[in-house]
């Protein structure tokens, strides 16, 4: 006989689970039965909003390991010194699908990592992909309506899809990420990821660098092809979540190395493009990678809606020795993340143990849904006071940042040192990927491509097209060809000094 007595949520111990007091054995069932009532309204409420982007993800939690010395750069306590090691909390995900969508699907993968240091959780948020399709948040939104289901359809419209990217040379970069075989990669455990954002490091003497954070994949790269990413879809739609689980059962952890690149505020200053634009890379030749630890993947979570699904990141929880950076898609990410928590999981939702900081949280705030401690007990909720001991510490003062102008207005982002769209992007095409690489390029933007309708059709392809032949030649004319599509009118819309 167990000793565990079954109970409501109230503790109060019950025996009839399975069936409900009612009027004699075919009699209608009689309202007073609150267990009925406590299963069929907790069951009602079991599927919190889920995220508006990055819905289907998974998640294990692990080690981090600094294995270089980086402290000229920055006084995070997690970097201290080596051999210095810090739990870690990553979750995987798409960006465009709902929590039922398949694994294998062509997008960005999200990259979030927590990390739960001494001087608060520290949430590094970023993707498999070093840049972004925009480079201002106010833009996100329309960009993220275009890669869910269309208001009239109600399906995911590739004519919404290219209409926008055609309208938007800025996501040309990581459109042909996105269309490479990155855009299918083989589970989580084989891709690189990226802070994506510029931040800021500060050491102790309060000097700043610039700062790109990188996760180097240690097992080596591997992506799907088109067709295979298509029939893992009809195998098994959760795939990459399958696979990460059961690597780490097995004792197989998945590790990454954290590199960072490192820029002056001076070289910023100088630097032939804005560096704070997220749909730009810094040149590794220029800026090279240095290592800072080892992060390994060792321990699944005992329960995927509590310890993932509940788990919150957000590009604002920065540590002592983190800081921002002017990239616009940052300062807006700053707002949006914690916003789009406290909606999905209630103003408490640090509180919530996977979110919660396992070292010491003191402040003022008080009461809100699901308070779940001791909500300051009979502690003031008000600073400064004359009674509680909780203040703050000055040894934690940012230093104050120096502004390049007091001009306050909108930005054109195609002004000076904004407008090359088309540099990178063909540097991607041209070195970094292989022959293979570049015929699978090709031919899944003409198979994307192809989905495109309306009477718009023409005039959508033609202005991608342009986007494609500013990269490089070899390109506009693979994707014209495979559209079947006459160069020579694509030709006439481009500007002289482009061809």
């Amino acid at each position: 006989m167990s000793d565990k007595k079954l109970t409501s949520a109230s503790g109060i111990p019950y025996v009839d689970h399975e069936d409900t007091k009612g009027v004699g054995p075919r009699g209608p069932l009689l309202l007073e039965d609150f267990i009925l009532h406590e299963k069929l309204a907790h069951f009602n409420r079991e599927r919190i909003p889920e995220r508006i982007v990055h819905a289907k993800g998974s998640g294990a939690f692990g080690t981090f390991t600094v294995t270089g010395d980086i402290t000229k750069y920055t006084k995070a306590k997690l970097f201290s010194e080596i051999g210095k090691k810090t739990r870690i909390l990553f979750r995987f995900s798409t960006v465009a699908g709902e929590r039922g969508s398949a694994d294998t699907e062509r997008d960005p993968r999200g990259f979030a990592m927590k990390y739960y240091t001494e001087d608060g959780n520290w949430d590094l948020v970023g993707n498999n992909t070093p840049i972004f399709f925009i480079k201002d948040a106010k833009k996100f939104p329309d960009f993220i309506h275009t890669q869910k289901r269309d208001p009239y359809t109600n399906c995911k419209s590739a004519t919404a899809v290219w209409d926008f990217w055609s309208l938007c040379p800025e996501s040309l970069h990581q459109v042909l990420f996105v269309m490479s075989d990155r855009g299918t990669p083989y589970g989580y455990r084989h891709m690189h990821g990226y802070g994506s954002n510029t931040f800021s490091l500060i050491n102790k003497e309060g000097e700043k660098v610039w700062v790109k954070f990188h996760m180097r994949c240690e097992q080596g790269i591997k992506n799907f092809s088109s067709e295979d990413a298509a029939q893992m879809k009809s195998v098994d739609a959760d795939f990459a979540q399958r696979d990460l689980l059961e690597s780490i059962d097995k004792g197989d952890f998945p590790r990454w190395k954290m590199c960072i690149q490192v820029m002056t505020e001076q070289q910023a200053k100088t630097h032939r493009f804005n560096p704070f634009d997220v749909s730009k890379t810094w040149s590794q030749k220029e800026f090279p990678l240095i290592e800072v630890g080892i992060a390994e993947l060792n321990e699944n979570a005992e329960n995927y809606f509590a310890q993932i699904e509940q788990s919150a990141f957000a590009p604002a929880h920065i540590v002592d020795g983190i800081g921002f950076s002017p990239d616009k898609m940052l300062q807006g990410r700053i707002l949006g993340y914690t916003d789009a928590q406290r909606y999905r999981l209630g103003a408490n939702y640090e509180q919530i143990p996977v979110n919660r900081c396992p070292f010491a949280v003191n402040n003022y705030q008080r009461d809100g849904h699901m308070r779940i401690d001791g909500n300051g007990g009979k502690s003031p909720n008000y600073y400064p006071n004359s009674f509680s001991d909780v203040r703050p510490d000055p040894s934690y003062t940012r230093p104050a940042d120096q502004l390049d102008s007091d001009v306050a207005d909108w930005f054109d982002r195609n002004g000076p040192g904004e407008d090359d769209h088309y540099t990178q992007p063909g540097i991607f095409f041209r070195e970094v990927l292989d022959a293979t690489g570049k015929q699978h390029l090709i031919e899944n933007i003409v198979g994307a491509m192809s989905g495109i309708t309306g009477p718009k059709r023409a005039e959508i392809i033609n202005r991608q097209l342009c986007h494609f032949f500013r990269a490089d030649t070899g390109l506009g004319m693979g994707v014209a060809e495979g559209l079947g599509v006459d160069v020579t009118k694509v030709m006439d819309q481009m500007p002289r000094t482009e061809i």
